[in-house]
């Protein structure tokens, strides 16, 4: 089908506004190519950068099938992770559907108890939310579910890889398959995606335990894309990225990402400090802080914005000149995520700018540029053995039913991929002794164990499978200005306490522990804050990509400076003797023993717990990070050969016979571990730590002995 003909199969008045509304000549060639699978009600993945017209590209073409088809009620959901995201479609989605006379509503958590009255009433053509949202509205005592969902034809999943790749991905494809309960019918799913490296699997993916159903990948290339301009820098520190970035790109309006909030709140405090027009966006931040920041970003010039990955989405900041990373994210499928939020005006083109604080950050980044200019992008694959989501589901759908048959709930649970059938049961069976569940004539219900320990505000701690970190509420005046980790608060300082948020300095004045709030004034000193969060883990490719860089590569495509060329080459010489491109290599440093793997931490973790169990002799407490395993003062390369052909012989070639260590701290970690029988939640875990292939190809390398 031609473009032309792709457009003509539109509804005429969806026609007429695309040309005299939004003053387009014709469609992109994402929108053409999806107008055919998505009118004839296939399954279908759509594939563009950023800003590429992927929510257009699915709508267009279900608004012609709602009017053609006389659609009535609520007939498209469209799911976004995140309620930013959702806040700022929402507008361009009601505009849409206003041609044809529909409304457009956004609910999640901050929609208004009237707003949702409304919705229960009048339910709009297209409802814009998230997983958690659409669960909290199934198992509502307000709200009529069967009325409300009943008219379902089609689910839109904006960032489809953003939930794929973790358990909300699990507890979408849950929450769907209990929507097509509902409606009675098997919902069309309609996936955006920026690029991914597994299409196909990622589409299989989205159509849960149903398979029969035609499905279909849009990807056309970007036509006369140019390469994108990625430069690498190395400037030492925080306070010399913001002396660099308050001389550079003058006069133009530059989003600036940085991997942890407390790199984003320095570097803003820096930034300002040197009289930079800047704005700062994070998860801690108050929704109406954020807001103020993202709005005045998008209404200025000369100006900065610094963030966490919460501006990585396709919240639309306004034109944007320059993207600057502080460090380097972990995938390449993130450098591309934020490289596309330039280069949309005629005339620009995309780009990227690294500046390493520490050799870590500027070695990563070296390896993501080299992995990018082999055209290298992350599969996105789901968490495997997501049992604690199974859990989860059978005690939502005893809230959601009153009552449930145990095995009606375990086979379509067991269809999914939750959990194999027998597994349901056992879940069911330990949901049941610890009082989640109760069972009378074989029927389960909400138990008294599940009232106290989810009850709480509506069961709301039920419906989200991710854990959110304690914080702390701080409070200037009347307003909330976002929150910190209590350790900011309770740690030693001598003088006033003064604590780093929004990109300001604040001096605490009173701390009320109750009701976990801190209250603080302005404040003319420097200040710190700190939040919980988890290390790093590369994959296999990363820390390879950092051997090869080690070893002499360099990445295509990129410019790296003179500091970054200095720099790479005293790294090089630190680690002449940790790399060889033919073996792994055992490195006495100064009595410590290392071996470096350059194999990513889950493949890492097997290959420890592998020496746990044939050579436990060999380890210095069970260490091990992305790029090397620790071992005794006296453990020799030798000896490592030695267990690893040990490990294979006694566990199998592929290793699958070795279960990685997981320590109690990390079962507490995992949301809904109390819902599994304790070896389970271990089991599970385990599974999700671990990268056997690549521990294989490790352990058949040579190993070979250095000193440093």
């Amino acid at each position: 089908m031609t473009d032309l003909e792709a457009f003509g199969e539109l509804h005429p008045v969806v026609q007429h506004h695309i040309i005299n509304s939004l003053g387009w000549t014709g469609l992109r060639p994402l929108q053409a190519e999806a107008v055919e699978p998505v009118l004839r009600g296939d399954d279908a993945l759509l594939i563009a950068p950023t800003a590429g017209g992927k929510t257009e590209a699915a709508l267009f073409p279900l608004l012609t099938r709602m009017e053609h088809e006389q659609w009535a009620g609520l007939s498209v959901l469209y799911v976004c992770p995140l309620k930013a995201l959702l806040n700022n479609l929402q507008p361009r989605v009601a505009t849409y559907a206003s041609w044809l006379g529909r409304e457009a509503q956004a609910r999640h958590g901050d929609t208004g108890a009237g707003d949702r009255k409304r919705q229960a009433l009048h339910r709009p053509a297209i409802l814009l939310t998230t997983p958690e949202s659409l669960e909290a509205m199934l198992v509502s005592r307000l709200l009529d579910s069967a009325h409300m969902f009943g008219d379902v034809r089609t689910v839109v999943i904006d960032e489809v890889h953003a939930f794929a790749g973790d358990d909300r991905g699990w507890h979408l494809l849950a929450v769907l398959e209990r929507l097509n309960a509902l409606a009675g019918r098997q919902i069309q799913r309609v996936g955006l995606s920026a690029t991914v490296g597994n299409p196909d699997s990622l589409i299989e993916w989205l159509q849960g335990g149903t398979h029969d159903r035609s499905r279909t990948v849009v990807a056309p290339p970007a036509p006369g894309a140019a390469a994108p301009d990625a430069s690498l820098d190395y400037v030492g520190s925080v306070g010399n990225a913001a002396k660099v970035l308050s001389e550079m790109h003058l006069g133009e309006k530059r989003l600036v990402f940085a991997d942890s909030r407390r790199t984003v709140e320095s570097l803003a405090v820096n930034l300002r400090d040197r009289e930079v027009d800047t704005y700062v966006s994070h998860s801690s931040l108050s929704v109406d802080e954020r807001r103020r920041a993202e709005a005045a970003f998008a209404e200025t010039r000369d100006c900065v914005i610094v963030s966490t990955s919460t501006l990585e989405l396709g919240i639309d900041v306004g034109d944007l000149d320059r993207v600057v990373q502080i460090g380097a994210p972990s995938t390449v499928a993130s450098v591309l995520q934020r490289l596309g939020r330039t280069g949309r005006r005629p005339g620009t083109s995309r780009n990227m700018t690294f500046l390493a604080t520490e050799d870590e950050e500027f070695l990563r980044a070296a390896g993501l540029l080299l992995l990018m200019g082999d055209g290298f992008v992350e599969p996105v694959v789901a968490p495997p053995a997501p049992r604690q989501v199974a859990a989860q589901q059978l005690i939502g759908t005893a809230l959601q039913k009153g009552r449930i048959s145990i095995d009606d709930e375990a086979a379509w649970i067991s269809r999914l991929g939750l959990a194999s059938l027998e597994e349901a049961l056992v879940i069911a069976r330990w949901l049941v002794s610890t009082g989640h569940l109760d069972h009378d004539q074989g029927l389960a219900f909400i138990g008294p164990r599940a009232e106290q320990v989810y009850g709480r505000r509506n069961f709301m701690d039920l419906l989200a499978v991710f854990t959110a970190a304690p914080e702390v509420a701080v409070i200037h005046g009347r307003q909330e200005i976002g929150s910190v980790d209590p350790m900011v608060l309770i740690s030693k300082i001598d003088g006033p306490r003064i604590i780093a948020l929004a990109g300001r300095p604040w001096e605490v004045t009173h701390i009320d522990w109750r009701r976990k709030r801190v209250y603080v004034e302005p404040s003319e000193r420097i200040g710190d804050s700190r939040w919980m969060g988890a290390p790093r883990a590369y994959s296999f490719e990363l820390s390879d990509a950092v051997r090869r860089i080690l070893l002499g590569a360099t990445p295509s495509g990129a410019t790296l400076t003179n500091r970054a060329r200095s720099r790479l080459e005293v790294l090089r010489e630190q680690y002449a003797r940790r790399v060889r491109d033919d073996a792994t290599v055992v490195v006495d440093e100064d009595g410590r023993v290392r071996w470096w793997t350059f194999a990513g931490s889950r493949a890492n973790a097997v290959l420890t717990a592998a020496f746990e169990q044939v050579a436990p002799e060999l380890l210095d407490q069970s260490r091990f990070g992305n790029l090397d395993v620790s071992l005794r003062s006296d453990a020799t390369a030798s000896a490592v050969s030695s267990a690893l052909r040990a490990a294979r012989h006694e566990a199998g070639d592929d290793l699958a016979g070795i279960v990685p260590l997981v320590t109690e701290q990390a079962v507490k970690k995992l949301k809904f571990a109390e819902l599994l029988p304790p070896r389970m939640a271990l089991m599970t875990l385990s599974a999700r730590g671990a990268d056997y292939r690549n521990a294989t190809t490790i352990s058949t390398r040579p190993v070979s002995a250095s000193t440093l």
